[in-house]
């Protein structure tokens, strides 16, 4: 039982909150930024009373060895699943807009790569590295931004980081040298990947699982329509204003949705919310108050959760048939899209004639095939929602997200060979456009389709398995660009445009491989199978009267698991 609110001798505990836990000695040392943020942020969280959930009763005794167990009080305004609607789809629609000012700015330097040019006097390839040096920052910025997220919550990497990304883009706009362009697009590619990985996150913490696919739908669109249009803002502006004023423009995009995440997003992430608390209760009452999320475990460090996140996606990889298959597809159709980036001025400006505004308005199939995609992606969602309600205790094999991933696999090569074959100068414009929305709409398919089966296939690891997959399919974005140019000018349009094609045709019996045997390969699989058992016991503990396992719980349990069966195989296990 929690001890009753304090009375006279106590701080006034009608005006404090567990948001805003009132001025404390620390307060006199908080510098004006973190006191700017911590009023802004008021608005946009809700803040419960300290006096309600100090006369909550929680369970425990307040002492070291029987602590009290901190969760959220019913219907918690501070719980993001209490959030209103119009509340989590306002958030969305932010950490969206912040998705896509990322991937715009890892692109819409393309459309400026000839001012670029004539500006430092250097070669194609070195222009090039803009982009590609960005898309590197995605593949090396997750892998420390999420643990940091699961340590001191997702709010705070968001205001850090894209303070980050608008002053690296702001300084890029100001470069004075090749090199310090390229130094300072790396360094905001690498935290602008903080909202590619946190932000799935914040919907995960919103939306309960019939809700999620809608907002995963909707949301999905932001990392591949902001690349679309990304070359089409960067031509035009180049023409009239210089490209360093693309460079401006980032920043100030990046610069008005930091302003807005600061007011309107909040913490979102439970286990950082409890924990902060906790903390705050402890500090009050001088009892002792925990998580219920940390009870029983040790104190987790920064160190144990970089070692993880740097360690586990190897090994998933490495070991994981499915999760490297999958991986290496999505990369290669991944690799292609910012491929195109230095595909299209050739095919479109030095073929046709284009200005880089105009060539940048090729990229509009693109867009539109990525809004289709995202309509289609919606409607199969109402359809697995509805076969999982009608499915035995609510829940499909992991095969059944496979269905747009199938028919996604003939829609990229089918696009991709008929934009190589009709992108010649003598074939009007509008032919090969069309073919590069029939390519978008196919990535989008299996992308989507993908991601959610390795989630379904892999629960308890799907956070290494994203970190996995981000990793691999960034260094395709990063390499596919550099050997562009080279290849369509000793392979010529058609051929060098045919090449992703064919690796897209190798790709395609893929997802009908999955539909049909993905269910016993992931049981020949060790962590796969482990995944699957786990979850069994997640879902049985609902109905018994043990305590339910966490997450953390069962990741760390198949860990084990699969360091005994190396030992006993005589493998090394990973540390």
């Amino acid at each position: 039982m929690a001890p009753p609110p304090h009375t006279s001798d106590s701080p006034s505990l009608s005006s404090a909150t567990i948001a805003d836990p009132g001025p404390g000695p620390e307060a006199k040392h908080q510098g004006a930024a973190s006191r700017l943020f911590s009023t802004l942020g008021a608005f946009a969280q809700t803040r419960p009373d300290l006096e309600k959930n100090l006369a909550y009763s929680y369970a425990g005794s307040g002492t070291d060895a029987d602590p009290f167990l901190v969760e959220f009080l019913p219907d918690d305004p501070h719980d993001a699943l209490n959030f209103s609607k119009s509340k989590k789809w306002t958030i969305t629609a932010i950490e969206g807009m912040a998705t896509l000012a990322v991937t715009f700015a890892s692109s819409a330097y393309s459309g400026a790569a000839r001012e670029v040019v004539r500006q430092f006097a250097v070669s194609q390839i070195v222009v090039t590295l803009g982009v590609s040096l960005f898309v590197l920052g995605f593949a090396i910025g997750p892998l420390f931004w999420a643990p940091l997220g699961e340590l001191y919550g997702r709010q705070r990497i968001f205001i850090i980081t894209f303070a980050a990304i608008t002053a690296f883009n702001a300084g890029a706009a100001g470069a004075p040298t090749m090199a310090a362009l390229l130094i300072l697009r790396f360094f905001a590619g690498a935290f602008g990947s903080s909202i590619l990985t946190n932000a799935g996150g914040v919907i995960a913490d919103m939306f309960n699982a019939s809700e999620r696919g809608l907002a995963t739908s909707v949301f999905a669109m932001a990392p591949f329509l902001g690349p679309a249009i990304g070359p089409i803002a960067g031509g035009f502006l180049s023409e009239t204003e210089g490209w360093r004023w693309v460079e401006g423009l980032m920043a100030i995009f990046t610069g008005v949705l930091w302003i807005i995440g600061i007011i309107f997003i909040p913490e979102t992430y439970a286990p950082v919310l409890l924990r902060r608390r906790a903390k705050l209760l402890s500090k009050t009452t001088g009892k002792t108050y925990i998580s219920t999320l940390d009870a029983g475990k040790p104190p987790t460090t920064l160190f144990q959760k970089c070692k993880t996140a740097l360690t586990l996606p190897w090994v998933l990889l490495a070991k994981e048939p499915i999760v490297l298959i999958t991986s290496l597809y999505i990369a290669i159709i991944y690799g292609t899209l910012y491929l195109n980036f230095a595909a299209y001025p050739i095919v479109f400006q030095q073929q046709r004639g284009w200005s880089p505004g105009i060539g940048g308005l090729a990229f509009i199939g693109t867009a539109v095939g990525v809004l289709i995609a995202t309509i289609g992606s919606i409607i199969d969602n109402k359809r697995y929602v509805r076969l999982a309600a009608a499915a035995k205790g609510g829940v499909l094999p992991p095969e059944s997200r496979l269905p747009p991933a199938i028919l996604g696999s003939v829609l990229i090569p089918a696009g991709l060979f008929w934009f190589a074959w009709t992108c010649g100068p003598d074939i009007h414009w509008s032919v090969s456009i069309i073919a590069s929305a029939f390519f978008a709409c196919g990535l989008i398919l299996v992308f989507l389709s993908l991601i959610n089966y390795l989630i379904d296939s892999y629960v308890v690891f799907a956070a290494s398995i994203l970190a996995a997959g981000s990793v691999v399919r960034s260094l395709f974005g990063f390499a596919f660009p550099l050997f562009t140019s080279k290849m369509y000018e000793n392979l010529g349009i058609h051929w060098a445009s045919s090449v992703p094609a064919f690796l897209a045709l190798a790709c395609v019996p893929f997802p009908f491989l999955f539909w049909r045997y993905g269910a016993p390969i992931r049981m020949r699989c060790e962590f796969a199978s482990e995944a699957a058992r786990i979850l069994e016991q997640m879902r049985a503990s609902r109905h018994a009267p043990a305590p339910a396992l966490t997450e953390e719980d069962a990741v760390a349990e198949a860990i084990q698991v699969w360091r005994t069966r190396s030992h006993a195989s005589g493998a090394a296990p990973a540390h």
